[in-house]
């Protein structure tokens, strides 16, 4: 555990590609995709935050922090990120996002390991980065909120400006799938 870690679940999207459902909520195995990321995510940090900008009281129902975006419109997991940095009471805070139920169990030992003098970790596979699993340090938020404020919402836009190393996950590529549609669902 990293007890100097808030985890981010990053719940706050529209789901347009499931048909509008909240992602986070629909059922895997038994349990809503939002019970499978925080059971890994839990034993990895000291405290978690759900950014969730719908159904606040079945998020609030998992025992942790839930917060909107302060930024209205679906802005997307940047205002999601700007959300959690606001509620995170560490130094430092991780984010994943509420439809990746498969996340490395190692996912912040190894971003903290490689964050060192670095403002943000990223991982990644192969060349692909998943900057939505990201370790970033909690005094950003100023930073992002500027980023936010001028009209910013890409995330790699973002963090052009930032000192960034991408930590590599390849022998874990399938712990990044996201589950976007009911089919895909079905599939996992």
């Amino acid at each position: 555990m990293n007890p100097g870690v808030t985890g981010i679940v990053l719940a706050g999207g529209q789901g347009r590609r499931m048909g509008g459902a909240d992602k986070g909520l629909q059922p895997l195995r038994g349990q809503p995709m939002v019970a499978h990321v925080i059971a890994r995510l839990a034993p990895q940090v000291g405290e978690i935050v759900v950014n969730a900008n719908q159904n606040l009281e079945s998020y609030r129902a998992f025992g942790h922090i839930v917060v909107p975006d302060a930024i209205g419109g679906f802005a997307g997991p940047l205002a999601g990120l700007h959300a959690g940095l606001g509620a995170a009471t560490r130094e430092l805070a991780v984010t994943v996002p509420c439809d990746s139920p498969f996340l490395p169990q190692d996912l912040v030992a190894r971003l903290k390991v490689a964050l060192q003098d670095h403002d943000l970790a990223v991982a990644r596979t192969g060349e692909q980065p998943h900057p939505v699993f990201c370790l970033a340090r909690v005094a950003l938020r100023g930073h992002l909120e500027a980023f936010l404020a001028s009209g910013g919402r890409k995330i790699d836009a973002w963090y052009a400006a930032l000192k960034v190393i991408e930590v590599p996950f390849d022998e874990q590529a399938d712990a990044f799938r996201n589950i976007n549609t009911m089919d895909e669902l079905k599939q996992a």
